[in-house]
């Protein structure tokens, strides 16, 4: 096999060293670019951050227009979620089909035998690991990529720190800019909030109900859309004493069911589509229900593409429409979605 890598890359100082790193371990290295949302001016400025770290690199720079694949597959299930009253995850759904879907095979039309991002993460061949930087490890996010990829692709950032990434960026004449570069936003689409997005697309501001569990009116909320499992903020509840958390959505009808905090306990997940590195059906992790969050014990029992999580100790404010991530030690075993 030859070595031939496509790195993805944004302009940004991950991506930027990344491919410094393989050109150094002696990779024949190119670049892609990724046009994917259609956020006014912010190619214009990314795609030529890019061909500037191209150009300092000495990389050919290949420019892959995905607007189109982007916007079927990762930013109308965003807005489709968020109408079902569900919590959306697109950095996973954009992992699976875009930078590690359309761009292979985009890596293997130029024949490259390698995919390299600027991702925090690691792997041993089979399994996904997470980073050794654990306040940057991307892993959470790659659960749902295809399995059968992992032997092709490069993380060269995955044994270092992010402060060690700027430092190296900073000590090297020319680069010094992309090391004082502002990070970029966690999802690539939002600038400012959620709701600025889905505003053009759905009727965000519709005034509803709050439920108590008991199915009680008790107050009045800005429209479901603003809500996810779990928040306790930006409704009214009448003559409440204690801190009320939403525990249910109901887009259908515009309401929202609100509960103590107790209430919003969960012991057991379903999870559905489910992607696995690991071949067992039955066995003990620990998951992670969300991104920022601490990974809990549970038991798992897998039957097709749908897994029943028995969580060890009760988790708050679990949101469907989020993952559920599988892990042993620092291996990645697998995931889904959250039913």
């Amino acid at each position: 096999m030859g070595k031939k890598v496509l790195i993805g890359m944004s302009g940004g100082v991950d991506s930027t060293v990344s491919t410094l790193l393989l050109k150094e371990q002696g990779y024949d290295v190119e670049g892609v670019y990724m046009k994917l949302h259609s956020k006014p001016g912010y190619h214009e400025i990314h795609q030529a951050r890019a061909q500037r770290a191209a150009d300092f690199a000495g990389v050919k720079l290949h420019i892959l227009d995905l607007q189109e694949e982007f916007n079927a597959k990762v930013f109308t299930p965003f807005i489709e979620t968020y109408k079902e009253g569900k919590t959306p995850n697109p950095c996973a759904l954009c992992n699976r089909n875009i930078k590690f879907g359309a761009m292979v095979a985009y890596a293997d039309s130029i024949g490259a035998d390698y995919v390299a991002t600027g991702h925090y993460i690691r792997h041993d061949g089979q399994y996904l690991l997470q980073a050794h930087d654990d306040t940057k490890d991307q892993s959470y996010f790659l659960f749902y990529i295809d399995p059968a990829l992992v032997p092709r692709l490069l993380f060269p950032l995955g044994e270092r720190h992010k402060s060690d990434i700027k430092a190296y960026a900073a000590g090297i004449e020319g680069l010094e800019s992309f090391a004082s570069q502002s990070e970029s936003s966690e999802i690539c689409f939002v600038e400012t909030t959620y709701m600025d997005v889905l505003k053009p697309y759905v009727p965000v501001d519709q005034e509803g109900e709050v439920l108590n569990l008991e199915g009680k009116v008790v107050g009045k909320h800005k429209g479901y859309m603003h809500y996810t499992i779990g928040k306790r903020k930006g409704f009214s509840v009448h003559g409440a004493h204690d801190p009320h958390f939403v525990v249910e959505i109901k887009p259908e009808i515009n309401q929202i069911v609100v509960g103590t905090r107790e209430d919003l306990e969960c012991h057991r997940v379903e999870l559905e589509r489910v992607n696995m590195f690991d071949s067992r059906t039955e066995f003990e992790c620990d998951v992670k229900l969300r991104y920022r969050t601490t990974a809990v014990r549970c038991s798992v029992k897998i039957d097709g593409d749908h897994a029943t999580v028995e969580l060890h100790e009760p988790v708050l404010g679990v949101a469907s429409g989020q993952a559920g991530v599988f892990y042993d030690g620092e291996k990645l075993l697998g995931g889904g979605w959250i039913v």
